[in-house]
């Protein structure tokens, strides 16, 4: 028996969702603070969204939810940020073309999140 079958049939889904939810979350703990912040709110935010979805929508949620998952855990592996070559994966011009337009301005708020300089006094301590 394949280990996606022994976890559907061991869980509930409200219980897949939160083990998928904590592990982007556990997972975010090895990322810099700023991405860590950032990839916390988001996933929360989505997870939040998706609370009402259609079977159709939630399987595919849970699909690429695991899928970044999974790429995050191999791009930090066992040590975290700091000893990996990158974090993070482009998407290709092709994979755009599939999104809805909603999926297109929350990507540009993402990256405008990310790409915003840090204010003076913010994200330091000190």
């Amino acid at each position: 028996m394949g280990r996606e079958k022994i976890v559907t049939q061991a869980f509930t889904h409200p219980q897949r969702v939160r083990l998928l939810y904590k592990t982007v979350l556990k997972l975010h703990r090895g990322l810099p603070l700023e991405l860590k912040a950032l990839g916390d709110q988001y996933a929360k935010d989505e997870f939040r969204r998706h609370k009402e979805a259609t079977p159709e929508q939630t399987h595919t949620f849970m699909v690429e939810w695991t899928n970044y998952a999974i790429t995050v855990a191999k791009q930090l592996g066992l040590r975290g940020h700091h000893m990996s070559a990158t974090v993070g994966q482009s998407l290709h011009e092709g994979q755009l073309d599939g999104f809805t337009d909603e999926q297109i301005n929350q990507l540009y708020e993402l990256y405008e999140a990310a790409t915003k300089p840090v204010q003076e006094g913010e994200g330091k301590e000190g």
